[in-house]
């Protein structure tokens, strides 16, 4: 059975190529919160404990319905850890994530 997701990524703010801030949905038992605004920090710390993130967006009035697109990864590259939707990059890269 595959791993329920734990927050939706629905719109990240950047600065020099690195996330400030990201606006998540995150699991609250069976259902989730409205959304909450994340600090890299903190998104980094949930991704290393192994929560599962994706991108996506809520669907209108559809509750804890969601579009799901891409899996959010941590990429380890040089010493460094990128926050990304795929392999092989060098900054923090979420893909059609709109900024907010």
């Amino acid at each position: 059975m595959a791993k329920k997701i734990d927050g939706l990524i629905e719109a990240a703010r950047f600065k020099n190529g690195q996330i400030q801030f990201v606006r998540v949905y995150e699991r609250r038992g069976f259902t989730f919160s409205d959304w909450v605004v994340l600090d890299r920090k903190s998104l980094l710390e949930r991704l290393q404990k192994g929560k599962k993130f994706v991108t996506g967006s809520r669907e209108d009035f559809k509750a804890s319905t969601f579009k799901t697109e891409k899996p959010v990864i941590l990429v380890k590259e040089n010493g460094h850890e990128y926050i990304a939707t795929r392999e092989n990059t060098k900054r923090d890269e979420l893909e059609n994530v709109p900024f907010f």
